[in-house]
């Protein structure tokens, strides 16, 4: 009886040649290549995706955990705020730190130098990680476990905790940024700013065009984004801008360059629905062209005043700045629209913080004489949703 370790793997001979393999062998499939910085496959339907820079706005479109590359998404905002552009920001920050090619239109240096800076938060992950491992071992042998801690885990400056760190730090596929911050932009930076052209006639032919030329001549693997702030503003944009026979065959022409390059090329919109409603004709034709819409409407002062003020809200509470109406998803088909999509049915709101923008369900506060509601609000805010004893009573 021959004696063999069973874990170790036999070595092909020197004399087999690749050509004697069968096709049906593990190594005459190709291996497939790599997905490009930024992107991952869609749990849906395997289609590439990016983020957009917000992980709850990322786990809302249609289960794809993203978005999808090839797609395009319009944000309406009423009043004078501009969450909108908070979210534009955090895509197109998300572009340069994934090292894609940022397209601004409209906007110069300026715009592109107060980018969000990424959130510093090696120090509260190490933390985090000291805690965990010091709650797996129990008090009496955290002595032991610390006198050889050295040897086992390995020391802080090891090559292998270094390699995995560079390794999960490169696998980061939504970053958080800090709007505190500025993100210092890399030489030759990849954010290109295409001016609107004043012209007596449309001045989206050549915008089209100049994106259209900056993507051929790019290299097949490279993955572009294109911002459009506040479209059709009349701060940005000449009159005729507005008018149906010029943005609609922009947004035809957009979308046929999304189809064209349905794994490089995403795009993401904002416009004023203060100056134009959603009523109007020409808004409802740039949904229908639009893959996404979305709609941002913030509380007045007095709504957020009022919320701040309640007896049901905690110091650690996250209070809602306006509601989020989701209008269309992209690639919203019966594969798609299961998994994260849960909810969407339901009032959302959404709440943007120094380091995120947050869209959670909405639920309206407990009253001040309802002691009871506002109990359980506490309780559901800290965490300590413990039942009551006349209710664990049968």
């Amino acid at each position: 009886m021959a004696f063999r370790k069973r874990n170790v793997a036999l070595a092909r001979s020197p004399a087999e040649s690749p050509a004697t393999e069968s096709p049906s062998s593990p190594a005459s499939h190709p291996v497939p290549a790599p997905p490009s910085p930024g992107t991952r496959p869609s749990p849906i339907d395997g289609r590439p995706t990016t983020s957009t820079g917000s992980p709850s706005l990322d786990c809302i479109l249609a289960g794809h955990a993203g978005l999808p590359l090839g797609n395009s998404i319009l944000i309406g905002e009423s009043g004078t705020t501009d969450y909108a552009g908070a979210l534009l920001r955090f895509y197109a920050a998300e572009g340069v730190v994934q090292g894609h090619r940022v397209h601004v239109v409209g906007m110069g240096e300026v715009w592109g130098r107060e980018l969000p800076g990424i959130a510093e938060e090696k120090d509260k992950r190490r933390e985090g990680k000291e805690r965990a491992e010091k709650m797996k071992i129990a008090w009496r042998y955290e002595g032991l476990g610390a006198h050889g801690s050295s040897r086992e885990r390995g020391a802080v400056g090891s090559p292998a905790t270094s390699t995995g760190d560079a390794v999960g730090e490169a696998a980061v596929f939504c970053h958080t940024f800090d709007l505190a911050r500025r993100l210092s932009l890399p030489v030759g930076s990849a954010i290109d700013y295409i001016p609107i052209p004043r012209t007596a006639g449309s001045p989206f032919v050549e915008i089209l065009k100049n994106l259209q030329k900056q993507i051929a001549k790019s290299p097949p693997s490279s993955i572009h984004r294109l911002v459009i702030p506040s479209l059709m503003s009349p701060a940005l944009y000449p009159p005729g801008a507005s008018h149906p026979a010029a943005v609609l065959p922009f947004l035809h022409g957009l979308r046929a360059l999304l189809r064209s390059y349905p794994t490089r090329l995403t795009a993401v919109m904002t416009l004023p629905l203060t100056l134009y409603p959603r009523s109007s004709g020409v808004v409802r034709w740039m949904e229908i062209l639009s893959d996404g819409v979305f709609e941002l409407s913030p509380f007045p002062y007095s709504h957020m005043e009022s919320l701040a003020t309640s007896a049901g809200t905690t110091k650690d509470e996250e209070r809602p700045q306006g509601m989020f109406a989701v209008h269309k998803l992209p690639v919203f088909h019966e594969r798609g629209g299961g998994g994260s999509t849960e909810g969407l049915g339901e009032d959302l709101a959404f709440t943007l913080s120094r380091r995120k923008f947050v869209v959670a369900k909405f639920s309206l506060p407990p009253l001040e004489g309802d002691t009871e509601a506002q109990g359980a609000a506490v309780r559901e805010a800290t965490g300590n949703a413990m039942p009551r004893k006349q209710d664990l009573e049968f």
